[in-house]
């Protein structure tokens, strides 16, 4: 499985500063977190001339400075790195479970997407009852859920400041899948919960957007005045390997949160926990139930 896995990559140069691994064609958990190892693996390594390394879905990438380190020693370096990791099954990341609070099928996601029908496969249905259905669920309410029933990866960071793309940690036959709209909109609320394919993701700011709109959350990931306390070390609050947690909330808890934002004093619900894929993979289910009660303290 490591050599299938190692065959896999592809190594190439992004200018004269960039070096860009695709590790997998396609998505997966595995690909996603042999990344992160690699990635991490590098960081510890601490190697002359490496200024930064990236990882993304199913791939990385590593700025570096030609002057300190030729960039054929650097792919030489990387190829080892990528040997040692393997499949990255004994891989063990520290990371953190992070409670989000959604408040789904809110009226400020619900106005805009009204506004955008003329771009939605289904126009006669929101975007909750169009994913609904896709899924096989025969309600909104069975939609929700399965979205918010079970922890979601965070694969990478970016797109635009702060937004972390979400993997749902269940085996793929159960995943959620929904497309993005047929044409992008041109407006979309800060801190709306998105999908698009198998993606999950938190709009960090107000902007476009095409995936699948069911709920905005009122905790920011995104503080460029570092004004809360879960901001102070960095005004981004996702790392990549982060594993979230969705819970539904109504207006009123909604308003109470906000009403901590204002004052300064929210914080994100949240807990060190270690994950193993070959663990995670030998029973989701069972090990999801682990992080829960990690998360809730038992």
């Amino acid at each position: 499985m490591s050599e299938n896995a190692r065959s896999t990559a592809r190594y190439s140069y992004g200018g004269d500063e960039q070096i860009f691994v695709q590790l997998d064609e396609e998505m997966s958990l595995q690909a996603n977190f042999r990344a992160m190892a690699i990635a991490e693996l590098i960081r510890q390594r601490a190697i002359p001339g490496i200024v930064d390394v990236c990882p993304a879905n199913a791939s990385y990438q590593v700025l570096f400075d030609p002057d300190v380190i030729h960039p054929q020693d650097l792919m030489q370096e990387l190829q080892a790195i990528d040997n040692e990791v393997g499949d990255a099954m004994d891989f063990d990341l520290t990371t953190r479970i992070i409670e989000v609070p959604v408040y789904y099928n809110d009226p400020w996601t619900y106005e805009t997407l009204m506004r955008f029908r003329d771009r939605h496969q289904s126009p006669e249905t929101t975007d909750l009852e169009y994913a609904a259905r896709i899924n096989g669920l025969d309600s909104v309410e069975a939609f929700i859920e399965a979205h918010s029933g079970s922890p979601w990866f965070t694969s990478m960071v970016g797109f635009v400041a702060g937004l972390p793309f979400l993997f749902q940690m269940t085996p793929r036959e159960r995943q959620l899948e929904v497309p993005k709209y047929l044409r992008p909109r041109t407006d979309t609320p800060a801190l709306t919960i998105g999908h698009g394919g198998c993606f999950s993701c938190i709009y960090s700011v107000r902007g476009a957007g095409g995936y699948q709109m069911f709920g905005i959350t009122p905790a920011p990931i995104f503080d460029p005045e570092q004004r809360l306390p879960d901001f102070a070390d960095f005004m981004i609050f996702f790392n990549p390997g982060d594993i979230v947690k969705f819970r539904p909330i109504d207006r009123e808890e909604y308003d109470e949160y906000r009403a901590q934002v204002e004052d300064g004093a929210f914080r994100f619900h949240k807990r060190e926990v270690h994950f193993k894929l070959s663990e995670f993979l030998s029973d989701p289910d069972g090990y999801n139930r682990g992080l829960m009660e990690a998360l809730n303290g038992n």
